[in-house]
């Protein structure tokens, strides 16, 4: 997987939008106004931070030297995953399609 493909990907999911909130080296994508994953654009290798549930995310960075705990994000609910071609991109996919859901799953409500 490279920056084009996941960000393929990523616009792929139903609501999806990408933004640069944070700069311009920071892509970032959303669904219903909510961040399901960052990437920066300025790195040597590619990685990005996916939400995840707490206990899968220890599961997943014990299990996989790819996956630490989120970089600049609330560890507990976030993961970094390093793209060095450890994992398939089916396995990558499936980590962005849990953080989406996650993301996707939770309406951000607007109070008036």
């Amino acid at each position: 997987m490279n920056i084009e493909s996941l960000r393929e990907y990523c616009l792929s999911k139903p609501g999806a939008e990408e933004s640069l909130p944070f700069g311009p080296d920071t892509l970032v994508f959303k669904v219903n106004g909510k961040i399901f994953l960052l990437t920066g654009l300025d790195e040597e290798m590619l990685s990005f931070n996916v939400k995840c549930d707490p206990s899968r995310a220890i599961e997943l960075r014990e299990e996989f030297s790819c996956v630490m705990p989120g970089y600049h994000m609330n560890k507990k609910h976030w993961n970094t995953i390093i793209v060095d071609g450890s994992v398939s991109s089916k396995q990558l996919k499936e980590w962005i399609d849990h953080s989406y859901s996650l993301v996707q799953g939770k309406r951000h409500i607007v109070k008036k």
